[in-house]
């Protein structure tokens, strides 16, 4: 799946299927992680939806900063395994915040009416 997806921002649908994400070609983390999840529940493989920030800890320069993201966790061999349909990659400082059945589940967040983000800010660190 990650040869056939086209990661990009500016293509973001709030509304976007799994089967459109394959159909389209194109997506974002969520889309990414929502396919690889339907592929696994076809093969009655349990799979989970996750959400979290991605911090640049450990990442070598020059890196992008780090950014909320999808993942989604694999139950394989009596165990739940984390797998990153988007990055591809494993990634040393990953902030989980919740983990559900989809998006929708787990949001990050909800607002109602008009509404203007003027600003956010993350910081992390690496603890000893």
């Amino acid at each position: 799946m990650h040869g056939h997806v086209r990661f990009d921002y500016m293509q973001a649908k709030a509304t976007r299927t799994a089967s459109q994400t394959l159909a389209e070609g194109q997506g974002v983390c969520r889309d990414f992680a929502h396919l690889a999840i339907a592929l696994c529940r076809s093969m009655n493989i349990p799979a989970r939806y996750c959400t979290g920030y991605l911090s640049d800890i450990g990442e070598p320069l020059p890196h992008p900063p780090g950014d909320f993201a999808a993942w989604m966790e694999v139950f394989l061999a009596g165990e739940w395994h984390m797998f990153d349909p988007r990055n591809n990659k494993p990634r040393y400082a990953r902030i989980l915040i919740a983990r559900g059945r989809d998006a929708a589940e787990v949001t990050l967040t909800q607002t109602f009416g008009q509404n203007t983000l003027m600003e956010f800010k993350v910081w992390t660190y690496e603890l000893a």
